[in-house]
């Protein structure tokens, strides 16, 4: 004959354990998924402009002009970068910025990537120096920004205002 006898503490061990299981459960159904959504109007965008192909200081140039932007003949920096396994605070509002163009650097985290930039000389009702970083990744567009050079400057995309 086998006796086994269980303590009342044992019990709510196993009723906390098995309540736990099942609410994590009903987390996992009914959490829904979040994935980065772009808008239609940075979809659309997006998909008229060529990211990739980008094999030289011409094809850097050309992925600008293709926005708008005129840019001095070389490029003023051209500098290998890592981006940086965790984002702080200004990396992550860094990314908001691409994001908003439908480009995601979280994606390239530890990656070794060349940085071009050029100065703009188109840039308008503006007196400051303007700069163009493109981040290029294996051949391929993967960031970047339009930035004034001053202290109490600006950065944005690279869509000109006008031009959405």
């Amino acid at each position: 004959m086998f006796v086994c006898a269980v303590r009342a503490n044992t019990l709510k061990f196993i009723g906390i354990i098995g309540a736990a299981v099942l609410s994590l459960a009903l987390l996992v159904l009914f959490i829904p998924s979040y994935e980065t959504v772009t808008t239609g109007a940075i979809a659309e965008a997006a998909g008229s402009f060529r990211y990739d192909k980008i094999k030289s200081e011409a094809d850097v140039r050309a992925f600008l002009e293709q926005f708008g932007w005129q840019v001095s003949e070389s490029p003023t920096e051209q500098v290998d970068i890592r981006i940086p396994g965790q984002f702080d605070k200004v990396m992550n509002a860094y990314n908001e910025l691409q994001k908003s163009q439908g480009l995601d650097l979280s994606r390239y985290r530890d990656k070794d990537v060349v940085r071009y930039t050029y100065q703009v000389t188109n840039y308008p009702d503006y007196n400051g120096t303007v700069y163009a970083n493109v981040i290029v990744y294996k051949h391929k567009v993967i960031g970047g920004d339009i930035c004034s050079s001053d202290v109490t400057g600006f950065i944005t995309g690279f869509i000109q205002e006008n031009k959405k």
